[in-house]
């Protein structure tokens, strides 16, 4: 037994030197639960914690799993305060583990700029790797879980592109597929869909994001709408006369939305400063058109609901063909699961 340390003498080496005791490994049996009388103040679950964290690093070499959580959240933030927020930690506790991990490694892992963090190139490796693995493991826990009951699938996209699009046509699908539950995950945030639980994305774009594999939907055409009361009132015969209205506009989400500024210079409008309303919310720009406050780009395949409904019409003729398209997409780095597939399929099997 001689150069194996017992549980009591790991615990008491971890509680004078931290880093001391990181080094060392485990050989002994699992200790009883029960707090040794050796060392007071010592319970049975703090053996038992110091047992698995060790375990870990015997079978494989890993550094500390908290650290490790930690700096993933600090390098997809690039802030010790968000993801503090995230794991309801301190920024402080954070900066710990993150530098835990830096002197294990021997090597600086951020650039620590005056209110800023930057990925060293190590840095960058690490979080690839780290962010690939826990988005592997969510999304087997994920299978498994839902394994015994009803298989699921979960689908992200935007406010308007749920309530407009999608919404309308997945009565469909679950009529023809009762067995499948489809969660879903609404965001108009930039990254709000970057999420490892989210199989399938519906995206505008060009068919290009990081890590991800992408199918064409469709293309759109992008035409001005308004109330009906608003178009009465505010006739439009040129283009002159539409860039004199107030023009509600979706801007500082995604800067591949298409802007007025974009429409006119596309139309052949006049070069004026126009009036102009902004809003970061595509469904609002579309609800305050519809209260007669003015009028909004819309994509045909969003709007032509509404203008069936008779809460919209569009303006004039001029209209453009989107500069994007819409898509579905799904992570490069794992298989989509039998539901999502059948989901994906779907979706790109529809003729509308």
């Amino acid at each position: 037994m001689q150069g194996r340390k017992s549980f009591p003498t790991v615990v008491a080496a971890r509680k004078s030197d931290p880093v001391r005791w990181r080094r060392v490994s485990f050989s002994a049996p699992r200790p009883p639960n029960a707090c040794p009388k050796s060392l007071p103040g010592c319970c049975a679950k703090d053996v038992e914690r110091i047992y698995l964290r060790a375990m870990v690093r015997r079978f494989y070499s890993l550094p500390s799993l908290v650290a490790l959580a930690a700096f993933e959240a600090a390098a997809r933030h690039l802030s010790l305060t968000k993801a503090a927020e995230e794991l309801n930690v301190t920024p402080g506790a954070i900066s710990k583990q993150v530098r835990i991990l830096e002197e294990e490694l021997g090597s600086p892992l951020f650039l620590r700029r005056h209110r800023a963090l930057e990925l060293t190139r190590a840095g960058e490796t690490m979080a690839a790797a780290l962010r690939e693995g826990f988005e592997r493991i969510a999304s087997t826990f994920l299978q498994i879980k839902s394994a015994g009951g009803q298989s699921s699938v979960t689908i992200g996209c935007t406010m308007a592109m749920a309530h407009l699009w999608l919404m309308p046509r997945m009565s469909a699908f679950w009529s023809s597929h009762q067995d499948i539950v489809v969660d879903h995950v609404i965001s108009d945030q930039p990254r709000g869909l970057d999420r490892p639980d989210i199989d399938l994305r519906l995206r505008y774009g060009n068919g290009d994001w990081p890590d991800e594999m992408s199918a064409k939907l469709y293309d759109d055409r992008i035409f001005p709408v308004a109330s009906p009361d608003f178009a009465r009132e505010h006739p439009v015969k040129t283009i002159e006369d539409l860039s004199r209205l107030q023009l509600l506009s979706v801007e500082g989400i995604d800067w591949d939305w298409t802007t007025w500024a974009d429409f006119m210079r596309e139309v052949g409008g006049p070069d004026r400063r126009l009036n102009v309303r902004r809003f970061n919310s595509h469904v609002i720009a579309l609800q305050a058109a519809r209260s007669g406050h003015g009028a909004v780009l819309g994509w045909a395949s969003l709007v032509t609901p509404l203008i069936e409904a008779g809460d919209l019409v569009q303006l004039t003729d001029a209209e453009i063909a989107a500069p994007h398209s819409y898509f579905v997409t799904w992570s490069a780095r794992r298989p989509l699961s039998t539901p999502a597939s059948i989901l994906r399929n779907w979706l790109l099997a529809l003729n509308d």
